[in-house]
């Protein structure tokens, strides 16, 4: 079977700021939770600074299910909702009346232009990843049902290309979509924490390749990418230096 490649993206992501001007722009959080063992507990908007450090932006204690955080916007902001060090969603403070849902089930933040971005990307993101899932389930249907394991391969193989493609390509969209707002950034800093360490891949270089000077100078980005580039560097001695030993 083919492997998935570098093309999802974590539940949560590492919050990132895009300043913009608001002036006396409000964000207003209504939020509801079905989740039980929820009620009583203290839920904590954070986001993660460029020093390392996650700094609280909002709190708000969940009563019968409900939770309200508001306060005003003077940057667009990418935060993780947490509960103690939990995190467990991500959404975008940004002007308007944010609708966050929380089931065992949904996790949603909805009402307002990027949150509703974001989690149609989301959505969109684990239905492909639900197929690729699927695959698997579908080979071994398949070997019980007694097809010829060479035939099964060729045509597993090729859907797993394909949907790896159509995944791929959907998160370079969204990301190219959303260069100058917060969204494109943060999905971009998603994909590459699915690495071991930071590192060029096609996939990202194909991003880059189209990237305005201004996605590139994003404090996580630009720091990512010189962490990649000084690793290629070390990969390619480390190549170097092997060869030369292969050949004496």
């Amino acid at each position: 079977m083919v492997k998935k490649e570098i093309s999802y993206i974590l539940p949560f992501f590492i919050a990132l700021v895009l300043f913009s001007s608001c002036g006396r722009n409000k964000y207003k959080v209504d939020g509801t939770s079905s989740i039980t063992s929820l009620d009583g507990k203290m839920l904590f908007l954070k986001i993660f600074q460029a020093d390392g450090e996650w700094t609280t932006v909002d709190s708000a204690e969940v009563i019968h299910g409900f939770f309200n955080m508001e306060g005003p916007v003077d940057s667009v902001m990418m935060v993780t909702l947490y509960m103690d060090d939990e995190g467990i969603m991500p959404l975008v403070l940004e002007n308007g009346k944010i609708k966050v849902t929380l089931s065992n089930d949904q996790l949603v933040a909805k009402g307002t232009p990027l949150n509703d971005a974001l989690y149609e990307f989301i959505e969109k993101r684990n239905s492909l990843e639900l197929k690729l899932d699927e695959i698997d389930r579908k080979e071994a249907r398949m070997v019980l049902d007694g097809a010829n394991l060479e035939d099964i391969h060729e045509q597993l193989n090729k859907e797993s290309e394909d949907l790896v493609k159509e995944m791929n390509d959907y998160v370079k969209g969204f990301i190219a979509d959303n260069y100058e707002n917060v969204l494109g950034p943060s999905v971009f800093m998603m994909l590459c924490s699915t690495l071991p360490y930071p590192v060029m891949t096609p996939q990202i270089e194909d991003i880059m390749r189209t990237a305005p000077t201004s996605f590139k100078e994003n404090f996580f980005v630009k720091d990512f990418l010189s962490k990649a580039k000084e690793n290629m560097q070390l990969i390619e001695e480390q190549k170097r230096l092997s060869s030369v030993g292969t050949t004496n």
